[in-house]
């Protein structure tokens, strides 16, 4: 067997990323009341593994992420909180890291008030930008509900492209779902913005 030719950058100690209306920071127990009236809501948790939150769900399921900046460990990742206007708007996760690939699975979630304006868009393109430019990973993948449309559209303005469809994998929340994987490598992402500019 040989060795990956792959090596991670330095974790950062701090992070911070800000785009022209958005600002992507580590979350912290002070997000919680503002992540539960989105995360709270039935119709954002639709295609989620997980029901409606309290304050006291969030801390359970991911409070050990508070403030964190590293993607190592077995239950590692970051989350960021999404700010607009200095309000918290959604939240996103760069989680289940794979270092000797240099691969990281991405996820957002975002409150219903903050959608149709492009303020999703904005930010998980600025989550791509992070992962590849902080972090230095090679590949990124997001799993999407194949009736998902609103994630499936994001993934796709951003640039990543359908990989696999497995059809019926898995029974969840009362139905057998269709999972789709979307992915992008950071040469494709490089490619694609340099086309933009």
């Amino acid at each position: 067997m040989t060795t990956s030719p792959f090596a991670l950058k330095p974790e950062p100690e701090t992070l911070e990323v800000v785009r022209e209306r958005v600002r992507l920071r580590p979350f912290h127990e002070d997000d919680l009341t503002a992540m539960a009236a989105y995360r709270g809501d039935a119709a954002v948790c639709r295609f989620l593994p997980f029901e409606p939150q309290t304050p006291g769900d969030i801390r359970a399921r991911i409070g050990h992420l508070f403030g964190r900046t590293s993607l190592a460990g077995e239950s590692g990742g970051v989350v960021l909180v999404v700010e607009n206007e200095g309000a918290v708007i959604g939240d996103l996760v760069l989680f289940h890291l794979d270092a000797a690939a240099g691969s990281a699975e991405i996820g957002w979630v975002l409150h219903p008030a903050a959608t149709g304006r492009g303020l999703a868009t904005e930010a998980v393109a600025a989550l791509v930008d992070t992962a590849f430019e902080v972090y230095g990973l090679r590949r990124l993948t997001a799993q999407i509900d194949a009736d998902n449309l609103r994630s499936i559209a994001l993934a796709e303005r951003i640039g990543m492209r359908r990989e696999a469809h497995f059809v019926e994998n898995a029974w969840f929340k009362g139905r057998w779902s269709d999972l789709l994987v979307y992915a992008v490598l950071d040469r494709e992402w490089a490619a694609a913005r340099r086309g933009a500019s």
